[in-house]
């Protein structure tokens, strides 16, 4: 047999299982569907059912059957659009580009084993079985590979302007939360934003150096909070193109959390930038962490006001002297928004308050021995004991932050109701 007659041979077959294929679309479809979904269950749900995947599916089908039965080039073929609307279907709701890839390599294998099928029920020689075996499934290699590429592009462009919708509507509800004069349903609110307000928190400021990096700033985001083991997703609000707030969620406090994000992030190749605020549990202490990681933040800049596009900065509320330096930078009113963060109730302008602040305040300043600072105020042990632990009461919290405490209340003694909230 002449070369031309095999080629001929070989075209024959091609087209005969193209055919034969392709009068059994829907059903082929249907069982790669029903196999895909019980291997991949994220295929389907809100605004992708069974039906839409199924149809794009016998759409792809039907161009590969095309192309073979008419000897059409891959690469001139054209995407259906229902497998376009589709990958941008799963971008909008968060599959991961990888499952799109996945579900079209266990289709390319669904279709090989087809192929082999019909072979068998062929009778031609094994030399024309091999190489139809080797023209269709060339064929369908390459269609895979050509439509996922552009699908992943098309996934790609459309997560990206999801993640840019998403992130614009959560950073305003996110922006009606902080204000500490909103009055919040902690449920709804919660609901509203997927994030545990009741639990406790720890605010970061991440930013990076260039624009458009909200996605890989994103993919940090969700590997530091695996890292330090948070009790649920953390909350991520863009504020531009280069920067998010973020918040961490515990059920417990962690011990050196500021410790373990400094080591994971230093370990990381990108130079992203950090700033951290302190431990707070509830909507206040969402809110106190935050206000605490700008000023942290504000503190980090303002020594340098262009850092090197090789330096990371990487900065905690808690570090010594941060808070000092960033209220050196601040105004009156950001002061006493501060001081207000550090003593709570205990920062209010009423007389019964001013004794425990003074009392606090020489008790540590004295080192936290009770005689010293019960001579130095000419009160009894007994009553400075009990002064000390209402002024702890008030303030809300233990004192595991002492340095800002004690700059708090010196700031307190020396600006008076300048800093003071009203009564």
């Amino acid at each position: 047999m002449t070369d031309d007659a095999a080629a001929e041979d070989v075209h024959g077959c091609v087209v005969s299982i193209a055919s034969r294929l392709q009068q059994q679309v829907n059903q082929i479809s249907f069982a790669i569907c029903t196999a895909l979904v019980a291997e991949m269950p994220e295929l389907c749900g809100e605004d992708r059912p069974f039906e839409m995947l199924d149809a794009g599916v016998a759409a792809n089908l039907d161009t590969i059957f095309q192309a073979l039965l008419h000897d059409v080039p891959v690469g001139e073929t054209t995407v259906p659009g229902l497998a376009m609307d589709y990958a941008r279907r799963l971008a909008r709701h968060g599959v991961p580009v990888n499952t799109l890839v996945r579900a079209y390599r266990l289709g390319q294998r669904h279709m090989t084993e087809l192929v082999f099928t019909e072979l068998q029920s062929l009778q031609i020689e094994p030399t024309t079985r091999v190489a139809a075996i080797e023209a269709i499934t060339t064929v369908v290699f390459e269609y895979v590979d050509w439509v996922s590429e552009h699908l992943v592009g098309a996934y790609e462009s459309e997560h990206v302007q999801w993640l840019e919708h998403q992130n614009s509507i959560r950073a305003m509800r996110v922006r009606d939360l902080l204000g500490d004069d909103t009055t919040i349903a902690i449920d709804t609110a919660s609901a509203a934003i997927d994030y545990p307000l009741h639990q406790q928190h720890l605010a970061l400021i991440i930013w990076h150096a260039t624009d458009d990096q909200l996605a890989q700033l994103q993919l940090f985001i969700d590997d530091l909070a695996a890292a330090v083991g948070t009790s649920a997703r953390p909350l991520f609000a863009a504020v531009d193109r280069a920067g998010a707030w973020v918040w961490l969620p515990f059920e417990s406090a962690p011990g050196q959390l500021t410790g373990q994000i400094r080591d994971y992030t230093n370990a990381r190749p990108e130079l992203l930038n950090i700033a951290m605020g302190a431990l707070g549990s509830g909507v206040q202490g969402f809110r106190r962490s935050h206000r605490q990681a700008q000023r942290a933040r504000a503190a980090a800049l303002a020594g340098e006001r262009r850092p090197q596009a090789s330096r990371r900065v990487l900065v905690a509320a808690t570090d010594p002297a941060v808070m000092a330096a960033a209220l050196l930078s601040g105004s009156i009113g950001e002061v006493r928004g501060w001081v207000a963060d550090v003593l709570g109730d205990l920062a209010s302008a009423t007389e019964d308050d001013a004794v425990l602040r003074e009392t606090l305040r020489v008790f540590l300043h004295r080192g936290s021995t009770h005689e010293a600072a019960a001579r130095e105020l000419n009160v009894s042990f007994n009553d400075l004991r009990h002064r000390v632990e209402r002024a702890v009461m008030r303030r809300g919290r233990p004192i595991d932050d002492r340095a800002d405490v004690e700059l708090a209340l010196f700031v307190c003694h020396w600006y008076g109701s300048a800093v003071l909230q009203p009564a």
